[in-house]
């Protein structure tokens, strides 16, 4: 069971992993032993999770979310297959707990009277600026 938080855990049956042999550095070791790993968590149809928290999560997720509704992460930083759990399990939970705080709602503001003041001397000096560029007249 992996724990998010004190009301959220998922359940082990909706964790898929697999294993799979990683690139990098470990000499001949990394010919023999499969040490990456692949997790995959049925987001869309998991009951630990409530619809906006889902949502959230599949924004976030992006290209790690397939088509069927499934979270894939893959780890192969370490030469350990233990600790490359460990850590796909731990970017699970920070990614979960990352969707469970709803965003913020933006508050309208309206500009001050100087920023409105600044902006339109700035466009007027830049127009100025460019209507010194035309052609020069010769008779003057």
């Amino acid at each position: 069971m992996l724990h998010i938080n004190d009301n959220i855990a998922i359940q082990d049956w909706e964790l898929t992993e697999s294993f799979m042999r990683a690139s990098g550095p470990g000499g001949q070791n990394v010919n023999k032993v499969s040490s990456a790993v692949e997790l995959r968590f049925e987001a869309a149809t998991s009951p630990s999770l409530a619809q906006p928290v889902k949502n959230r999560l599949r924004r976030l997720a992006g290209r790690r979310w397939t088509t069927e509704g499934a979270l894939v992460l893959q780890c192969d930083e370490t030469r350990s297959q233990a600790r490359n759990r460990e850590l796909v399990r731990e970017r699970l939970a920070e990614l979960i707990r990352t969707a469970l705080t709803p965003p913020k709602r933006r508050i309208a503001t309206r500009p001050t009277l100087g920023s409105k003041k600044r902006r339109l001397k700035a466009k007027k000096v830049r127009g100025e600026v460019k209507a010194m560029r035309g052609k020069v007249d010769p008779n003057t």
